[in-house]
């Protein structure tokens, strides 16, 4: 699992860990490691470290069944203000380094009888955001990316879905300026912020054997944002 330092990671790494054995990968753990058995700190950008820590999780357990990919920063500005540097190291963690997992974890996951592979998106790249043109823009990849991905596992039975956080209670969204806060509660029609478990609620289904015949799906877990359309 990746991203599962923190935040909506952390709290998938927890509701994993009821059903299995879990290592996570991040950049840092300030809180500890939480129900995570193994964890290592990893940068998903580096794909020869990722394939590294992949290596070890496999020689350890035999194998994998479940992997979930969290890891994601922002670096907003509008697009005509946005550096060249925060345009690319979003997409480099928040796409590349999937794809970097997803490479790495797809043969073992080919030879699991319950492979699972579940990305952490956003409503933002479904919907769009303003100031977030990097954001998005990898979060909607990771549709195409997981589509694809679900027809090329598809015959080992392997499934390959989305789960699209709306506005959830993160160290990402806790500084946010409190009339923005107000404004996007406003804008959710159950009229509250997201808790982290219900993100990792709805990955833990997605992982479970309930879930084997739902693949290159996407799942808001959003409150209704989506309902109320476009928003900056």
């Amino acid at each position: 699992m990746t991203g599962g330092g923190r935040g909506i990671g952390r709290a998938i790494v927890d509701a994993l860990a009821e059903d299995a054995w879990v290592a996570a990968v991040d950049l840092g753990f300030p809180h500890g490691a939480g129900a995570a058995q193994r964890h290592a700190e990893v940068d998903v950008t580096d794909s020869a470290a990722v394939e590294r820590a992949v290596s070890e999780v496999t020689r350890e357990r035999g194998g994998l069944d479940w992997v979930v990919c969290a890891a994601g920063i922002t670096r907003d500005h509008v697009s005509w203000k946005m550096p060249d540097a925060d345009w690319q190291s979003v997409i480099d963690v928040n796409l590349t380094g999937v794809f970097n997992t997803a490479r790495a974890v797809a043969p073992h996951l080919r030879k699991s009888t319950a492979g699972r592979l579940v990305f952490v998106g956003s409503i933002n790249g479904l919907r769009g955001k303003f100031g977030q043109a990097n954001y998005a823009a990898a979060k909607a990849g990771l549709v195409g990316l997981a589509r694809t991905l679900a027809l090329e596992l598809a015959r080992d039975g392997v499934t390959v879905n989305v789960v699209a956080p709306g506005f959830i209670d993160t160290p990402m969204t806790e500084n946010l300026p409190e009339p923005l806060r107000a404004a996007t509660v406003a804008r959710t029609p159950l009229g509250r912020v997201g808790r982290p478990e219900e993100v990792a609620a709805a990955v833990r289904f997605l992982c479970s054997g309930e879930s084997g015949f739902i693949t290159g799906t996407v799942l808001p877990v959003d409150g209704g944002q989506l309902l109320d359309g476009v928003q900056a």
